[in-house]
């Protein structure tokens, strides 16, 4: 059956008239236990859609704060499998937000394209973002997506040109990610206003719901990217909460923060640990 769990979630963020958030955590980071603890605490603690991230030895998207998350979890034995057992675990468990997968192309081509996506349905995760596998490239995976119901979904950035914009959004489903700067994953003071134009641009070219991410630290951030967009992802913040986080303290500290981003308490002190 055709999972709708993608259409669904942006279907309640806007009748609800509030901004989504889309986190990130990379799979395996600290460790694989705490990744099936974490996820349905940051959705109890307010999370729309879930991404998990796929460890790759060779992250050109990501700043050095999932660089570090995705070379951690490489050293304890992380492979694509696990993360498919770990979307599967997560399902068994009852979740029910959607799962979307994000990494690059060279996991999935190892694994086979055709295997891997039919594990992804078989495992419950509904959409990829495949970081450098650019939509004129992406044919074969795109194809295989859609005989399974699997949404792909594409990142745009500043520097996508009109021609890129049309044709990404043409075949695009589930979401646009639109990436707020030219440069790599990593918490930033301010939001950049590169993303708000990038948005206006995408939005001539379809009706499909727009997520903002890259740089989006902070609850005010959050606020800001809601005047133009669907929903906020917010990834490196998260990780480094995580990273920050006592002995014991990863999941409880996590979700906390998410529910700051949420504007629910005040902020964890940081810098005390």
């Amino acid at each position: 059956m055709p999972s709708h769990r993608i259409k669904d979630a942006f279907e309640r963020i806007k009748r609800q008239g509030r901004t989504g958030l889309v986190l990130y955590v990379t799979v395996g980071f600290p460790n694989l236990q705490t990744t099936l603890e974490l996820v349905p605490a940051l959705v109890q603690a307010g999370a729309d859609v879930i991404e998990l991230g796929v460890p790759f030895s060779d992250p050109l998207a990501d700043g050095a704060t999932i660089q570090k998350a995705s070379f951690h979890a490489l050293g304890q034995g992380v492979t694509l499998r696990k993360c498919l057992e770990t979307a599967a675990a997560l399902r068994r468990g009852g979740m029910e937000v959607p799962l979307i997968f994000m990494g690059y192309y060279n996991t999935i081509i190892a694994l086979g394209i055709g295997e891997f996506v039919e594990q992804c349905q078989a495992c419950g995760v509904d959409g990829l973002i495949v970081v450098d596998l650019p939509p004129d490239e992406s044919g074969p995976l795109r194809e295989a997506c859609i005989a399974k119901n699997i949404d792909l979904i594409c990142l745009l950035a500043p520097t996508s040109t009109e021609k890129r914009i049309a044709e990404a959004c043409a075949t695009a489903s589930g979401f646009i990610y639109c990436v707020s700067l030219a440069g790599v994953t990593g918490a930033r003071a301010e939001v950049s206003e590169e993303g708000q134009a990038l948005v206006q641009r995408v939005r001539k070219h379809t009706s499909l719901p727009v997520v903002v991410g890259f740089g989006i630290a902070r609850r005010e951030h959050v606020e800001a990217v809601g005047r133009y967009a669907a929903a906020a992802a917010i990834g490196s913040a998260l990780v480094n909460v995580i990273d920050s986080a006592g002995p014991g303290q990863a999941v409880s500290d996590a979700a906390r923060f998410v529910t700051e981003l949420r504007g629910g308490v005040q902020p964890i002190a940081r810098g005390t640990r």
